[in-house]
Order: structure tokens, then sequence, then C-alpha cells
């Protein structure tokens, strides 16, 4: 199947602050979340990148906006942030001293955020849920119109990448927190028909032809046995 490109925003007032930011509005760039930005088009110019879908919410579309200005994007709320509800907007610090933090980090499949009267809430798991299967649909599109060797872009949130990474290697969302996504990185996940594969994690640098370049497998789609004769 086609390979999709993580991307994280760029480092948003949000990150400045120590805040989680969840679904909050008003929520942009910061002058290194725009630098970063545009190392991201750097990176990308030399690809051709057959569809780029983003997050709804503001840091992800000036991410993108900026890394990708002359390209079509298309919004998809399954690529959102993950649903704080009554941690919206609350201090990482203050949160930390939450005995639900300490479930957030140890437990993550246990983990579900306060409901809220202006911001809906989730589990980790429903979130992973939601990302993950957005985002084999979404290739299942792409792969569909562009062929196998289609290379596209979701732009979306640290936890939300964190989901697939940690699906792509087999550790589901108990494995959440082992993941780390940075503002402005790049994560390369092909999909086969069987599972994912991670083809690499949490990338600020460096050129990303080798990374999409078609990944050989056998017959059945599968990863090749002793990994193969390249």
């Amino acid at each position: 199947m086609a390979t999709v490109l993580l991307l994280r925003h760029g480092h948003s007032t949000a990150n400045a602050a120590g805040v989680l930011a969840g679904w909050s509005e008003g929520v942009g760039l910061t002058d290194t979340g725009r630098e970063q930005a545009s190392r991201v088009g750097e990176r990308l110019a030399p690809l051709t990148v057959a569809r780029v879908v983003s997050s709804p919410l503001q840091r992800c579309l000036e991410t993108v906006g900026l890394a990708l200005p002359d390209h079509e994007v298309a919004t998809d709320d399954r690529l959102g942030e993950c649903h704080y509800g009554g941690w919206t907007g609350r201090a990482l610090a203050d949160a930390a001293k939450d005995p639900l933090w300490r479930v957030v980090q140890d437990d993550p499949v246990s983990a579900t955020f306060p409901p809220h009267d202006d911001y809906a809430s989730e589990s980790l798991g429903e979130m992973a849920a939601r990302v993950i299967g957005g985002v084999r649909a979404l290739d299942a599109e792409v792969e569909a119109e562009h062929g196998t060797d289609a290379v596209w872009l979701a732009v979306s949130h640290g936890d939300p990448i964190k989901s697939v990474v940690a699906e792509a290697v087999g550790a589901g969302i108990a494995g959440l927190q082992r993941v780390r996504v940075d503002p402005g990185s790049i994560t390369a996940v092909h999909l086969t028909a069987h599972r994912m594969v991670l083809l690499a994690s949490n990338t600020v640098l460096g050129d990303l032809g080798p990374l999409v370049a078609r990944p050989r497998h056998a017959p059945t789609g599968d990863s090749e046995v002793g990994g193969g004769a390249g």
C-alpha cells in the first residue's frame, strides 16, 4: 500500500506556555514553529506528495501552509488532537499533580480524560482507534487513486502520531508513552494489507527520499524473512 508521512505541527504558543492545548482555538505557531515548518518544506520539496490531509486545528494548518504553500490541503477530524476534556488548557505542571497523570504515563490503556461542558473528552484508546482508523482509510483512498508507490502527508499532533507509531511496532496503546514525537518532526509509516511498518520516527533533518522508496515485500505483502536481499 501507500506510504504516509506523519508530520507533527511546529512549536506552538501552547508548547511555549506549557499548557495542554487540545482543541482550544487560537493556538498558532511561534517563530520557532514557523522555522520548523519552513525546514519541513525543504525536506518535502524533492518528493511528489499525492495528497495532504490535516487536522483542522490552527497550528496544523499553519504548519502545512508554510511547508507546502501551493498544495491543496484537506482537513479531517480523525487526525485531530486527543479530546482532553477537562484537561484542555491546563498547565502541564499542574496536570502532573493529578492522579490521572500516572495513569496516562504508566497505564494509558486505562486513561480517560474528564468531561467538560465546552470540550469533548475521550480515552487514549478511543483517540488511538480514531486516528489509526483514519490513517488506514485515507491510505487506502490514496492507493486506490494514485497506486502503491504513492506518498501522502498527514498533519497531526503528538499523541495521535505516537499512537500510530505504537501500533506500527506492535506495542498498541499500552506502548504510547514509549514513543517521542517532537514538534516539526516527520515519521514515515508504510501500510501493508496486514500491518503498519515503521520506516522512520521523529526525524527533523535529512533526505526523505530513502524513507519513502518502495519497500520490498514478499509476494504475500508481508515483510521478507531475514530482512530481504537488499
